[in-house]
């Protein structure tokens, strides 16, 4: 989760705040899904895109910034769970 945010930060170009909430391992830890959330959410559809584009990269920071032997397979999601309570909170917060 920690590599993810740091990759993010470094190589995002600063027009939105892109926030890693979760990494989820599945097929025994073969594979690895960060998810993450965007402010302003008009930009999730771009930030998406670009963090697809960088898994490649994001591999070899992994590769050079941990201690990990075999990096699993990666990909990157908007964390809709998030957004969903962030939604549910500014409700319950008008009321």
């Amino acid at each position: 989760r920690d590599l993810g945010a740091r990759f993010l930060s470094l190589n995002g170009n600063g027009t939105s705040l892109m926030t890693v909430t979760s990494v989820e391992l599945t097929d025994r830890g073969k594979c690895a899904t960060i998810f993450f959330t965007v402010f302003p959410d008009t930009f999730e559809k771009t930030a998406l895109e670009f963090a697809k584009r960088k898994r490649s990269e994001f591999k070899e920071f992994i590769k050079e910034n941990s201690k990990l032997g075999r990096i699993p397979l990666l990909d990157f999601e908007i964390d809709t769970g998030e957004k969903n309570r962030q939604k549910i909170d500014n409700l319950l917060n008008q009321g």
